[in-house]
């Protein structure tokens, strides 16, 4: 008899629909051509806390868009301006442009804010027909990528030339880069908030970025469900048990390299409804 853990279901998104939120969630889904499971925990078990996800999908099914963030500060007492950024993403969403839609959170964020907090935020738009993803980081830790053709861990980044790309609310008029990779079927992207490369053990020593690649690459990757609690554990283990000093949030991804499902009509109807402002998509949490 199979002992192992019974297998997660994911949930397929719908598109037109959004999930997201600032609140503790464990949860799995799919988007076409992603598998993702989402963990997140507000600061000593809070309500809500400093750290944001967001995933919505859109344009027939074919673009899944993923965000990240963390305001400056953790738990309860951040909360109002994580609440606010949540508003600022449900908003703006569906803005075309990825950095536009960056540049507008920027600036919006920053007349909320007035410089009491700041937010970083990484912002990803997965391309379904092209299995492409762009990537805009604005301050935030750089995301962890296995690309299965090589074996390799690294990170999933890129230089650019001259001042850009600040946090969120530190200065309205920072320009905002992206770049974009080709995933590979099998890959696997890791993106999380600072809580995880701040970890630390019982001498003080931080885990840092160079201590995050290094648990990755022990990590079995044979079955993507397990990906995200093994890495947390080695985690919570680099921590020797004690709890994280911040807000924590994983967002594991496991590139399928399936194309979207062909919708049927009553689907397609449903987005029309939406697009013409007949039907609204269902808020995030």
């Amino acid at each position: 008899m199979d002992s192992s853990p019974e297998k997660p279901c994911l949930n397929p998104m719908r598109c037109m629909e959004i999930r997201g939120g600032n609140r503790a969630v464990e949860e799995s889904f799919q988007t076409p051509g992603l598998d993702a499971w989402l963990y997140s925990l507000p600061f000593e078990n809070s309500v809500r806390g400093g750290d944001l996800h967001y995933v919505s999908v859109c344009g027939g099914g074919v673009i899944t868009r993923l965000v990240v963030a963390d305001v400056s500060g953790h738990g309860e007492q951040v909360a109002e301006f994580s609440d606010a950024l949540r508003s600022m993403m449900w908003k703006n969403i569906n803005t075309k442009s990825q950095t536009r839609l960056v540049e507008a959170l920027n600036r919006q964020f920053g007349e909320t804010a007035q410089l009491l907090r700041f937010a970083t935020a990484v912002v990803a738009t997965y391309l379904a027909t092209k299995r492409t993803l762009t990537i805009c980081n604005a301050g935030h830790p750089r995301p962890l990528w296995h690309q299965a053709a090589t074996g390799r861990w690294g990170l999933l980044d890129k230089e650019f030339a001259g001042a850009g790309n600040l946090p969120l609310g530190l200065d309205d008029d920072s320009p905002y880069n992206q770049f974009t990779v080709t995933l590979g079927a099998g890959d696997v992207l890791l993106f999380y908030t600072d809580a995880l490369t701040e970890a630390m053990d019982a001498s003080g020593r931080l885990l840092g970025e160079d201590g995050l690649l290094e648990i990755a690459r022990g990590l079995d990757l044979s079955d993507p469900h397990r990906i995200a609690p093994a890495l947390l554990a080695a985690i919570g283990r680099h921590r020797s048990g004690r709890p994280a000093d911040d807000d924590v949030t994983l967002l594991t991804v496991y590139h399928n390299a399936r194309g979207p499902r062909r919708m049927s009509l009553a689907a397609k109807l449903d987005v029309y409804a939406k697009l013409l402002g007949l039907r609204s998509p269902r808020a995030p949490r």
